[in-house]
């Protein structure tokens, strides 16, 4: 087996203690693998470092199926579904979404889920239904999305409120969004120069 083999090994074996076990030691993961404790070590400084490698790698598979994710015809959909699925994913790998969430922790694939979810409002402020600053947007659905997820996780799953998610989502959209598509005026300046050129000849044929 291949240094590379051994790590993805290590890896996927850690995140399946984590999973049924909802936790995962350096001994536990070495066993689990058939390998010895210092084995692990060739590989990992320490368990932090393991557990930095389990959370990137499972938050990078997510990020990758969603931005691989074709748009859908409404851009306010996608964000209710980006939205869902977010909450879904936490729910599903509390471990997982704790170690995601730590204060200070960078993660690329965070970063890379960020991006997403700014493409999503982009969209959104493209089709004139968003009426607040779209990083103010992003904000707003990352802290309240992140917040769902760890308000629900802290109940017992049979003490949860099933309706939380969906309340605290369209109150979210109800802050940001706007019913009616804004201005055409208001929409020109969200484009770049070259959407602006094809948007501006469109107009002067019709």
């Amino acid at each position: 087996m291949s240094r590379d083999e051994t790590r993805t090994k290590i890896v996927d074996t850690a995140a399946r203690l984590l999973r049924e076990e909802g936790e995962v030691t350096i001994r536990t993961a070495a066993a689990a693998a058939g390998l010895q404790a210092p084995a692990i070590y060739r590989f990992f400084e320490d368990k932090a470092a393991l557990l930095d490698a389990v959370a990137e790698h499972a938050f990078t598979t997510y990020v990758a199926e969603k931005t691989h994710a074709e748009p859908g015809d409404d851009p306010v959909a996608d964000l209710r579904a980006g939205w869902d699925a977010h909450l879904g994913f936490g729910l599903a790998h509390p471990a997982l979404f704790g170690l995601l969430v730590s204060p200070g922790r960078v993660s690329p694939a965070t970063e890379a889920g960020l991006a997403v979810l700014r493409a999503r409002v982009h969209r959104v402020a493209e089709a004139g239904r968003l009426r607040v600053p779209e990083r103010r947007a992003v904000d707003l659905i990352h802290a309240a999305g992140t917040g769902a997820v760890l308000t629900l996780l802290a109940r017992k799953p049979e003490d949860r409120d099933p309706g939380l998610g969906e309340a605290l989502r369209e109150a979210v959209l109800r802050e940001i969004l706007t019913d009616s598509p804004a201005p055409f005026a208001e929409v020109l300046p969200r484009l770049t120069e070259a959407e602006r050129a094809l948007v501006r000849e469109w107009s002067n044929r019709r």
